[in-house]
C-alpha cells in the first residue's frame, strides 16, 4: 500500500493554523512557531523589519505567547468573563519561495477578525504577513506580523490573536 497523502503546502499550512485560533486550540497554534518564532503586531502599516526602534501593540517570543495562552486557560483571567471567541475570515493566502532552496517561505494573507466577549465585539482587517520555514515535518512559523488595517487608532482590549 502507497502513501498518497500529498506534502502540505504554505498555503493550507495558513489556513490550518486560521482554524486551530477559531476553533481555540492555542497549545496546539503555539507549536507551529519555531523555536526562535515571533508574533509582530506593528503600531504602523509601514513599520519596517525592526520591532526595536519603534513601539508595537505586540513583540512576542514563544515564551510570550505560552504566557499568554496559559492565561487563557487559567480560572484567574477574570477579564476574559464572559469568555472571549474569535473567528478569522482570510481571503486566499498568497505564497512565494524567499530562498532558491525552496525551505524559506513568505506568506500574505488579508484578512478580518471578529472577537466577542458576551455581547461585546471587536472587529479588526488587515493582513498577516508569515516567514515559513520548511522542516523534516512541514512547516514552522519564523515571524508572523499582522498589520492592522487601523493600528494607531484607539482599540478595545484585544485578548486574543488576530
Amino acid at each position: 500500500m502507497t502513501d498518497t497523502t500529498q506534502p502540505i503546502t504554505p498555503v493550507q499550512f495558513v489556513l490550518n493554523e486560521a482554524k486551530l485560533l477559531n476553533e481555540a486550540r492555542y497549545t496546539e497554534w503555539l507549536s507551529l512557531f519555531a523555536q526562535d518564532g515571533r508574533y509582530w503586531v506593528p503600531l504602523t502599516g509601514d513599520q519596517q523589519s525592526d520591532p526595536f526602534s519603534e513601539n508595537s501593540l505586540a513583540y512576542e517570543d514563544r515564551i510570550l505567547l505560552a504566557t499568554r495562552i496559559q492565561r487563557l486557560h487559567g480560572a484567574r483571567a477574570h477579564s476574559l468573563e464572559p469568555g472571549a471567541r474569535s473567528v478569522h475570515v482570510l481571503q486566499i493566502p498568497q505564497a512565494q519561495a524567499a530562498s532558491l532552496e525552496g525551505d524559506d517561505w513568505k506568506v500574505y494573507t488579508p484578512f478580518v477578525y471578529i472577537e466577542t466577549r458576551g455581547s461585546r465585539q471587536n472587529m479588526l482587517a488587515g493582513t498577516w504577513r508569515h516567514r515559513l520555514r520548511q522542516n523534516a515535518s512541514g512547516f514552522e512559523i519564523v515571524l508572523k506580523r499582522v498589520d492592522l488595517l487601523n493600528a494607531p487608532a484607539a482599540h478595545e482590549m484585544i485578548q486574543l490573536f488576530p
